[in-house]
């Protein structure tokens, strides 16, 4: 047992004096240290019941014989951050998670790992810290909130972003914009739809590590905390079968996650954190195989934002292990690879019902015959750039328009607010990526200001940071490489053509190659939006969103 180098032995008698001062008792000593890690705070809305989840958790351990002792991390709410300076800090928020339960786990020896966890970055970071320290480990979300309900219809957090644009618009007044605010998160969990939060609680399970049933079960539910309480049990088991993350992370995992995030319709944001994940399991997840999946595998789901239903939908449909079963039948996923339930991700599956074919698609009769999401390259985006395409229109499918640039998103939500965007136009927002937002701030509040405009189906937008799940329309995120280094988004100029193909998987910019060497000539590096603290540090080290914006080895 790696505790046993802070528990056993004459040398490590002050450790035990230490223990015994924190209120353990010698039995507890005796029994392998499981790290509960608890990302529980009182804003974000999906981490103020985790304590219940944690409590849950601890009695499992103790239930199958170990001694769980609880530490913390942080959880940043991407929606109270969202459209101020606040969004800086988001994405940047993943490596100080990951960061932080690497320091806590390798400096108490803990001999295995429960992570408790629920939104955005939080989940991303628990996984890239798991699969860097090795470890036996289990994800356990807190669950998904429900849907809210106005007038009769069910609605979330994306609608009240796209609000304000109607609101802007003239289609709704400011006290029927305050009515929806009182109904659409009605209570804890992550926000319901199959946003940034739930698509990557989904992905554990897909990845699997974590229980069936993580990414859906309600955070409302008694399933969730049995869920929790079982997880705990579990942990004890993989830790006698020494079955560490990395055992279960190999690189077909990443293939059945990628599978069924098409099926599902997945965040964009999804696929910046598998890459990044990838990283710490110490291999590339190539974005051209992203296409190859996408391809193969049908739309299962039309999920908010792209349709009316919500997790809690997909939870009564039969959840994830159901979505699984049908791209099983299809041969669409590696069947034999084994899970944190110590059984292969088909025996997971064999029991899997689809309760609801309106919500749960069948392989035969899906929404889409490709996958929700598209990677796509052209001298716009040598290195790649992401798009939800099962939240684009039909009509935008293939468009071309004259661009309108902008270096920040505060201008570009302006020129939308001050009715500076017209239809056919191309947006582009620029100098927000990794190393140039810093952080690759979302861009839900220039999207869902379209939306509620109604110019969603006739404007695209594309930039070098990033959209929140909640997203919808013709929006084409992490163009790489990004501006702030050169690429060639920061060289479009207003007027120019850009022609996007989202079946040709192609994103152009309708200039000659000898107009863009003239541009890239006259091009100079931009002074950093932020200079000082945590930022500054970060963006001298994060890497292209195409390699998943993860901080390299060494500052450069």
């Amino acid at each position: 047992m790696r505790s046993h180098k802070v528990t056993r032995g004459i040398d490590r008698a002050p450790h035990r004096s230490l223990f015994r001062a924190a209120g353990l008792h010698p039995r507890e000593l005796e029994q392998p240290l499981i790290g509960v890690v608890n990302s529980a705070n009182e804003i974000v809305p999906g981490h103020t019941h985790l304590n219940v989840i944690a409590d849950a958790v601890k009695a499992g351990i103790r239930m199958g014989g170990g001694t769980p002792l609880e530490f913390s991390t942080i959880a940043v709410c991407d929606g109270i951050a969202m459209n101020h300076a606040g969004m800086h800090y988001s994405l940047a928020s993943r490596e100080v998670v990951a960061d932080s339960i690497e320091l806590m786990v390798e400096a108490h020896c803990f001999d295995a790992l429960v992570m408790i966890t629920n939104c955005d970055k939080i989940t991303p970071g628990m996984m890239m810290a798991a699969a860097r320290v090795d470890l036996p480990a289990i994800i356990v979300s807190g669950g998904p909130m429900l849907s809210g309900e106005y007038k009769g219809k069910k609605i979330d957090l994306s609608k009240m972003f796209e609000g304000v644009g109607a609101v802007r618009a003239g289609r709704i007044s400011e006290s029927e914009l305050e009515a929806m605010a009182a109904c659409a998160c009605p209570g804890c969990g992550s926000c319901a739809g199959m946003f940034t939060a739930n698509s990557m609680n989904c992905m554990s399970e897909a990845l699997g590590i974590a229980l069936p049933g993580n990414g859906t079960v309600p955070a409302v539910s008694s399933d969730r905390v049995r869920l929790a309480k079982e997880a705990g049990i579990r942990i004890m088991d993989l830790l006698s079968e020494n079955l560490t993350i990395k055992k279960i992370l190999n690189l077909k995992a990443f293939e059945n996650a990628l599978a069924v995030d098409m099926a599902l319709g997945c965040s964009t944001n999804t696929l910046l954190h598998l890459t990044a994940l990838a990283y710490e399991c110490g291999f590339k997840l190539d974005l051209n195989q992203v296409n190859v999946i996408s391809e193969r595998t049908p739309q299962l789901c039309l999920l908010s934002p792209a349709g009316p239903n919500h997790i809690e939908d997909l939870d009564r449909a039969g959840g994830v292990p159901a979505v699984m079963k049908e791209l099983a039948n299809a041969n669409l996923l590696h069947e034999d690879l084994i899970t944190v339930t110590g059984k292969s991700l088909g025996s997971n599956i064999s029991g899997a019902r689809n309760n609801d074919y309106s919500i749960i698609h069948s392989v035969q009769k899906p929404y889409r015959e490709q996958g929700g999401l598209a990677v796509l390259f052209g001298n716009l985006a040598p290195e790649g750039a992401v798009v939800k395409q099962g939240a684009v229109s039909t009509s935008m499918q293939r468009f071309e328009g004259s661009a309108r640039v902008f270096d920040s998103e505060e201008s570009a939500v302006h020129a939308i607010n001050n009715n500076e965007i017209k239809a056919g136009n191309v947006i582009v927002i620029r100098y927000e990526g990794p190393r140039g937002g810093p952080a690759m701030r979302e861009m839900l509040a220039p999207t869902s200001v379209l939306a509620g405009m109604g110019l969603d189906d006739k404007v695209a937008l594309i930039t070098d940071g990033r959209f929140s799940g909640a997203t919808r329309g013709s929006s084409i995120g992490h163009v790489s490489p990004e501006a702030a280094v050169g690429g060639p988004i920061a060289l479009v100029q207003d007027g120019d053509l850009i022609a996007i193909d989202l079946p040709g998987r192609k994103l152009d910019l309708r200039i000659s190659e000898d107009q863009l060497i003239e541009r890239q000539g006259k091009w100079h590096k931009p002074e950093p939006k932020i200079s000082h603290g945590y930022l500054k540090r970060y963006a001298s080290m994060v890497s292209s969103a195409g390699l998943g914006a993860v901080l390299s080895e060494v500052s450069k």
